[in-house]
């Protein structure tokens, strides 16, 4: 299966991206925990360049703690910061507030320097489809401003929306670039839903997220679903796993034939909602 997702909106969003940066203080980039290279955009960095720029690896709470570490020790490396945080969580403006000073400190100075007090700090809020930059900004300031849904696509044009923390944040659609170069991004972005699954083979992703699981989380799908799986050199191994799935959750077609097509679909609701426990799927080179 070839994983590309471009649909045309995209492209007017990064214009209309492109014309209020002249606005714009600071880029809060939002990325997924679990692919933090993945979800990272590169038309982004060239978006912000010369901006002051903060990574936030949301999702953290369904990816593996150290790893975790691992990765805001990579961004700072770069001299990017970069913090961890579950969007949904409340005190997110209280523990960012701080964060978002202490990156813009420069600007905050040269504006004291200016005899400017007090002047909100802009920042553009983006990132690829469904990795939860409306749920952030709402839990920011405290109230439904920004559409939320579990699905790519939501947010559709920019919105500047006051926060009361001397922050003002400018909502931007989820973008992705033409073209994944390397298909393992491409496929990391669907295991996450940054991709329409509408135009996926469902089975075929699930598969590969079986051999993902096997390989780098052992036991973990088998421990969920209460499988014995398939053992390694098994012939059709992710065919038979998933047939296994469909029997364990009572998925059956007339004949009582396993039906591995709603047993895909229910393995990677389950791992997208972190079911089978805190998994990374990428960690820094």
């Amino acid at each position: 299966m070839n994983y590309q997702w471009y649909p045309g909106h995209m492209t007017k969003s990064v214009r209309a991206m492109q014309d209020q940066l002249k606005l714009i203080d600071l880029v809060i980039e939002i990325l997924d925990a679990r692919i933090p290279f993945s979800s990272r955009n590169p038309d982004i960095d060239r978006l912000g360049n010369g901006k002051f720029r903060l990574v936030i690896l949301n999702k953290a709470d369904l990816a593996d703690p150290a790893v975790t570490a691992l990765w805001k020790a990579y961004f700072e490396g770069k001299g990017i910061k970069a913090v961890e945080c579950n969007a949904k969580a409340p005190g997110l403006a209280k523990s960012l507030k701080p964060v978002i000073a202490e990156v813009c400190k420069d600007k905050i100075e040269r504006d004291k320097k200016r005899g400017i007090l007090n002047r909100p700090i802009r920042a553009m809020i983006c990132g690829i489809p469904n990795v939860g930059k409306s749920t952030f900004i709402n839990t920011f300031i405290g109230k439904a401003a920004a559409k939320t849904g579990n699905k790519p696509g939501v947010t559709r044009s920019n919105q500047w929306i006051r926060t009361g923390a001397n922050v003002e944040l400018l909502d931007t659609p989820g973008i992705l670039w033409p073209r994944f170069e390397d298909q393992t991004v491409g496929m990391h972005l669907a295991f996450i839903g940054s991709m329409n699954d509408q135009i996926l083979i469902t089975e075929e992703l699930a598969s590969d997220l079986i051999r993902f699981l096997r390989k780098d989380a052992p036991g973990k799908l088998e421990a969920y679903y209460h499988i014995a799986g398939a053992p390694e050199g098994a012939e059709h191994l992710e065919d038979s796993v998933l047939r296994q799935i469909a029997a364990s959750r009572g998925f059956l077609k007339k004949g009582e034939e396993p039906d591995t097509e709603k047993a895909s679909a229910q393995t990677l609701e389950d791992f997208r909602a972190g079911r089978f426990g805190r998994i990374s799927v990428e960690r820094p080179e």
